[in-house]
């Protein structure tokens, strides 16, 4: 006998039909059951408070909310799709539909986790459960600890615990699909009153971005062709993931960020890769970054304070650079016109397109904080705001990672070298010559450092420094020194003697 008459699925991060925790457990626990999705004003309301009026986040979850609809409805169900804040709808809809619980999938963000609370005890005061399953993670919160029962601090010895703990239950246990289609009989349409088309694009009072000229895959399909994709390369992973200019990563990030994928199902397509000889290291190294992702959520959980703190306390007494020109520079990192090219490429394509391949990451960031000495919570809150797979454990842990203040973060006397990662990672300047096309007719030699070409090379290949192309707006031994000084308040905190850039 079903434990309820009545249930609603309150979808969020987890736009599938398929291998979905709440879905699942509200299926196979209830007579009739309803699913919703709410554009919550009081996310979509702080974007616009931001000055972002084109977001290709919005295009891309009203795509997957659309293709979760018409997979819902073929099941015999539908989606009702509100636009209010959450806090309020949930609670409001639960009451008219009658239901007795709202089953959800855990979110582990602050806010997230603040307004789950708020609902929760709402729907408490109508007698109505609120129900929270795991999904969007393999193990979450304190299911992968040391063996003094604490939470890891350090990536390495929390994976080696996290694939124990897989292991030592056969296997595949965490990594299961949850049977969603044989319960789909109980799937509701939603009610007359409440069938309503999604509002449109500028319902939610934003503009069109270029997501569709950008030719990014949306919804479940999409999250399937894409890793239908990455399953041909995924034993060159290890070392194409590397090279900006390759087609090396998977690019299924912004998938996992919304949910049209399972966590689950890329976990068990990796670990079958790495035991049927077809992509062996390299699937390997793409499940090690799968479990980043589990580490930092972690990280958040039992940390809450990094968001908007550092992880290491005496990090917070670094004094960051925020004059006038710490303004001025900020906005050439931003507008990428620092005049070193890989960096300037690759804020060129955040900016463009709402993505910037791993490697760039750690290296715009590490330009910003050491060689700028400008706080990492500017960048992080810049990258929050134009990265289509904004997470915020993932980011946060990324660049408190490049300022040295996170957990298991590069010691802080280890500091990029822009030139040196252009000439290791983009040797030919592919990729720079994509972004940068002024810069397309340098000599491979000279495109990592243009100030170093000649006047006639500058000449031959159509450059002009402080016309076309800006000269460094800072000097990058200076700057290392400076950031050495800087960091001196903390120099307990990481031993060691500072080494050649890296």
């Amino acid at each position: 006998m079903p434990h309820f008459d009545k249930s609603l699925v309150w979808f969020r991060r987890d736009l599938r039909s398929t291998d979905h925790a709440a879905l699942y457990y509200a299926l196979s626990q209830s007579r009739q059951v309803w699913c919703a999705f709410v554009f919550d004003t009081d996310i979509l309301d702080a974007l616009k408070q931001q000055g972002v009026r084109r977001d290709r986040r919005i295009d891309f979850i009203l795509d997957s909310v659309a293709e979760l609809d018409a997979a819902l409805r073929a099941a015999g169900g539908g989606l009702i799709v509100l636009h209010d804040a959450a806090a309020r709808a949930i609670p409001a809809l639960a009451a008219e539909l009658g239901v007795q619980a709202v089953f959800a999938n855990a979110d582990y963000e602050p806010d997230a986790v603040a307004r789950d609370r708020a609902v929760a005890q709402t729907l408490q005061d109508d007698a109505i459960l609120f129900l929270s399953c795991k999904d969007q993670v393999i193990f979450e919160k304190d299911e992968v600890l040391t063996q003094s029962a604490r939470p890891f601090s350090v990536f390495t010895p929390y994976k080696n615990a996290w694939m124990a703990k897989l292991a030592a239950a056969g296997g595949d246990f965490y990594l299961k699909a949850y049977p969603v289609d044989k319960y789909h009989a109980s799937l509701a349409r939603p009610p007359a009153q409440l069938h309503r088309a999604p509002p449109k694009l500028e319902q939610l009072g934003f503009e069109k971005s270029n997501l569709h000229e950008l030719k990014i895959p949306t919804g479940m399909s999409g999250a399937d062709a894409l890793l239908d994709d990455f399953l041909s390369r995924i034993g060159a992973y290890g070392s194409a993931r590397d090279y900006p200019a390759v087609k090396g990563p998977s690019y299924l990030s912004v998938h996992l960020r919304f949910g049209t994928v399972s966590i689950r199902s890329l976990a068990r397509t990796a670990m079958q890769a790495m035991h049927s000889g077809h992509g062996g290291a390299g699937a390997a190294t793409w499940l090690s970054e799968l479990t980043w992702r589990d580490f930092y959520f972690m990280i958040l959980h039992h940390h809450p304070r990094v968001a908007g703190q550092a992880f290491k306390p005496e990090y917070d007494a670094i004094k960051w650079e925020d004059d006038q020109q710490a303004q001025a520079d900020f906005a050439a990192w931003c507008e990428g016109r620092t005049g070193y090219p890989l960096v300037d490429a690759a804020m060129l394509q955040i900016n463009q397109t709402g993505y910037m391949h791993n490697r760039l990451r750690m290296v715009v960031a590490s330009f910003l904080t050491k060689d700028l000495g400008i706080d990492w919570r500017w960048g992080e809150k810049y990258f929050a705001i134009h990265l289509n797979d904004f997470d915020l454990s993932a980011n946060n842990g990324g660049w408190q990672w490049a300022a040295s203040s996170g957990c298991d973060a590069q010691p802080y006397f280890r500091i990029f070298n822009p030139v040196t990662q252009s000439e290791k990672f983009d040797p030919d300047g592919k990729f720079i010559r994509r972004y940068l096309p002024q810069l397309a007719r340098l000599p491979a030699k000279r495109i990592h450092a243009p100030w170093t070409a000649t006047p006639e090379e500058l000449r031959q290949a159509g450059v002009a420094l402080d016309d076309n192309y800006p000269r460094p707006i800072v000097d990058h031994a200076q700057a290392r020194a400076r950031t050495l000084e800087r960091y001196a308040v903390v120099k307990k905190a990481d031993k060691g003697e500072p080494p050649e850039d890296d």
